[in-house]
């Protein structure tokens, strides 16, 4: 076991080697040993909640997912065929047609929208009073209200835009035509309990949640602390040559993107390559959050989980548009080191076509303005093949491949020990990492990983070792690794916090 493990590891080294050779490397021996820098110029709430802890009625932020069940019928509010029709209360289980996901107007007034993308509204064609589900653009009639009891907030009613409360008269039947004033017993049919089945906090939340009155100061202090010089110095000084910094498409439009993001972004960008100047970081611009959203992910600037990105031609025009954006105002600095066109975006919605074509549009982008840059090319999340990018990044001409790694996510690693982990990353890890690795193909990156685990009561030294078994392994990555993240409140995402503590040593 022992040698076999030995000759691999030559393996990979000499297959590393000539790779870099091959896609034109100066130094064959460069490996980036980045950071991340997440949560800063992209907003990830679990990063940093406290960036949440000011907007009013923040439990109603965009995206988050509401089921309503009737106290009377006992059964839930659900869109027949998950939009298009009428709004019944008459399912005994919720699920996706149960499920409505709010567009946030101000603090008190909502939008809800159905599994099939139309918005919740009062039927003006009907009487006046009927819920239906049927437009694709919010108006007046989609607007509605949220009040809570006092007593408990899971209990609520609905006013819709006539000044009327929604009521389950019947099972079949969902009307707004209450007064709303029987008190909040179980004998009341406009009475709903709630439950909240899933939350966004990510940019859009965060901006639309403060509003535009509040939004640009709030942001602006955050960019202008949460990231500073001394950090960059920090870096430079305990083993790192690299930051990877994730970055939204909205801040090709700064300093007035559209609404709800506000300008800011940029100038904090400008400060990051100075610092990276200063202390000898290379950086690697991450295009983190796309034009309509990748993944619908919080991360990717998603408002309510849709994924819209790539599936009209003008989603990746705009994208590649911001891609030429950022190119050209850094090709000439001397920390620019390479461009990641996307993050992670998702399979089967990003489809592998779609992936393509913009791979393509978006490399060229970046070619128009630097030879030298690297252009990294993130392998879709779930259902893919991770060779399915080399027939176009092997002709191009210094190109990466990006691979996230996490212990996490997936249920396969819910019960494994602290051993079986590491051995995951010494076995598994390194053979995925090989299959992608080849000597007439691009370079390999692993983008994100983290010395976190789902193992309960780990110590400092089982930490360490999952650290260390991971540095050894994606060092073997051709083109490098990047830890997720620098700075967070979860301490073991936090390099900073790693490192200080004695957790991780570069």
């Amino acid at each position: 076991m022992l040698v076999s493990s030995t000759m691999h590891l030559l393996s990979m080294c000499v297959l590393s080697l000539v790779l870099s050779c091959c896609q034109g490397r100066e130094d064959p021996n460069f490996r980036i040993r980045a950071v991340n820098l997440g949560g800063w110029l992209v907003t990830e709430g679990w990063i940093k909640p406290s960036l949440f802890d000011g907007i009013v009625n923040k439990d109603f932020l965009d995206g988050t997912a509401l089921q309503f069940k009737s106290v009377t019928t006992g059964k839930y509010l659900s869109a027949e065929q998950g939009g298009g029709s009428i709004i019944v209360a008459n399912r005994t289980t919720a699920s996706g047609w149960e499920t409505f996901r709010l567009w946030r107007i101000n603090e008190t007034a909502f939008n809800f929208r159905v599994f099939g993308k139309q918005f919740i509204g009062v039927d003006t064609d009907g009487n006046g009073i009927g819920i239906v589900a049927i437009s694709k653009a919010p108006g007046h009639s989609e607007i509605f209200e949220i009040l809570r009891n006092s007593d408990d907030k899971n209990r609520v009613r609905i006013k819709a835009s006539n000044g009327y409360y929604l009521q389950a008269k019947t099972e079949e039947v969902v009307t707004a035509d209450s007064q709303g004033n029987k008190g909040w017993g179980d004998d009341d049919p406009s009475v709903f309990v709630m439950k909240m089945t899933g939350r966004l906090e990510g940019e859009f939340q965060v901006t639309n949640g403060y509003g535009p009155e509040n939004a640009p100061q709030v942001m602006r202090e955050h960019w202008r602390t949460f990231i500073v010089e001394k950090d960059f110095k920090f870096i430079s000084q305990n083993g790192l040559n690299a930051v990877r910094i994730p970055v939204g498409w909205w801040i090709a439009s700064d300093p007035t993107p559209p609404p709800p993001f506000v300008g800011g972004s940029l100038q904090a960008l400008d400060n990051a390559f100075q610092w990276a100047k200063k202390y000898g970081l290379k950086v690697i611009i991450d295009l983190h959050a796309a034009p309509g959203s990748q993944n619908g992910w919080e991360h990717s600037g998603s408002r309510d989980s849709s994924q819209e990105w790539g599936k009209t031609d003008e989603t990746i025009t705009q994208t590649v548009a911001v891609i030429d954006f950022l190119a050209s105002r850094y090709a000439n600095s001397p920390s620019l080191y390479a461009v990641e066109l996307i993050n992670e975006p998702l399979s089967p919605g990003a489809t592998l076509s779609s992936v393509i074509e913009y791979y393509k549009a978006g490399y060229a982008a970046v070619r128009r303005h630097t030879s030298t840059a690297f252009v990294v090319m993130s392998n879709r999340l779930g259902p893919m093949k991770p060779r399915e990018l080399f027939p176009i990044a092997s002709g191009f001409k210094r190109s990466v491949i990006d691979v996230h790694y996490y212990n996490l996510f997936e249920d396969m690693f819910n019960n494994m020990t602290v051993q079986q982990n590491i051995d995951f990353v010494y076995n598994n890890r390194s053979s995925q990492l090989n299959y992608v690795t080849t000597s007439n193909g691009p370079l390999t990156f692993v983008g994100e990983w983290v010395a976190e685990w789902q193992v309960v009561g780990a110590g400092k030294e089982d930490y360490q070792r999952l650290a260390e078994a991971q540095m050894e392994v994606y060092g073997r990555a051709s083109f490098g690794w990047a830890y997720w993240t620098l700075k967070n409140v979860n301490k073991h995402w936090s390099l900073e916090w790693m490192i200080n503590n004695g957790y991780i040593k570069l």
